[in-house]
């Protein structure tokens, strides 16, 4: 029975990560055919550096997937706050609304923003990505911090308050490190989100601005430049050094508490 589940676990972890094997293989073949194995090489990454286009694009997703996700955990986290104060009717009411955005046909968000860009006088480009992120990532921040604020005990609170604490020290000292936790993970999910997203992006965009899924989609019609293939690479493994640092530092932090 073990070696029965060691296999089913073996199996589950080839069919997540074998296709980012070939990836990675493919960034370092030297011939630019899929499939072709023709030697080893680094030019790939090398011709990446030199790309203007990817780097650029590279550079507004990151840019925008930052300044969206942090615009957006604020807000959240100030809707949060505001919803926290108001009768049980209301919060869920408010709550209903704030999840259609999420259910929402992506197209539809997109195609709306647009629109409303558009009969603001609005320029479709890279301030209407930024601000088209912001909407459809507010939602997420909320569903990530709401639980854990509505779980909070308020009289922790109240009590720094009797102490002589103003209100933005209490807030800061006393709640805001127990929403730390859900206020990082809404950050970081909407920076996943933002930096996945084409639909909408590929809507709000505008002519000449592009992130790296609408860069890849323009690359479509003749073919991915294995330069993708080494930045994708690049990617995966910046994500990978993260997640360990992560599970470190929070696996330290929990045998000091404990």
């Amino acid at each position: 029975m073990a070696r029965l589940k060691t296999a089913y676990l073996a199996a589950i972890f080839l069919f997540l990560y074998a296709p980012i094997g070939v990836l990675i293989a493919q960034s370092f073949n030297e011939s630019k055919y899929r499939g072709h194995w023709t030697g080893f090489t680094l030019k790939w990454y090398e011709s990446l550096f030199e790309n203007e286009e990817i780097l650029d694009a590279l550079s507004n997703t990151l840019s925008i997937g930052f300044l969206s996700a942090a615009i957006a955990t604020v807000l959240g986290l100030v809707t949060c706050l505001a919803l926290r104060e108001v009768g049980k009717k209301w919060r869920a009411m408010f709550m209903s609304v704030a999840n259609v955005p999420i259910l929402n046909a992506d197209i539809v968000t997109g195609i709306s923003l647009m629109l409303l860009f558009i009969g603001l006088g609005m320029r479709l480009g890279y301030d209407s990505i930024l601000l088209a992120h912001v909407v459809f990532n507010v939602p997420y921040v909320i569903l990530c911090i709401m639980p854990q604020l509505m779980a909070l005990d308020k009289s922790s609170y109240e009590a720094a308050l009797d102490l002589g604490a103003s209100p933005f020290k209490a807030f800061t000292s006393v709640v805001m490190p127990e929403l730390r936790p859900s206020i990082f993970a809404g950050f970081l999910l909407a920076f996943t989100m933002s930096a996945d997203d084409f639909i909408i992006t590929y809507f709000t965009r505008g002519a000449g601005v592009h992130t790296l899924p609408t860069a890849i989609y323009s690359q479509l019609k003749l073919g991915i430049h294995p330069e993708m293939y080494a930045l994708s690479t690049l990617v995966f493994f910046a994500v990978l050094i993260f997640v360990v640092l992560f599970a470190a530092n929070r696996k330290k932090l929990n045998a000091e508490v404990l």
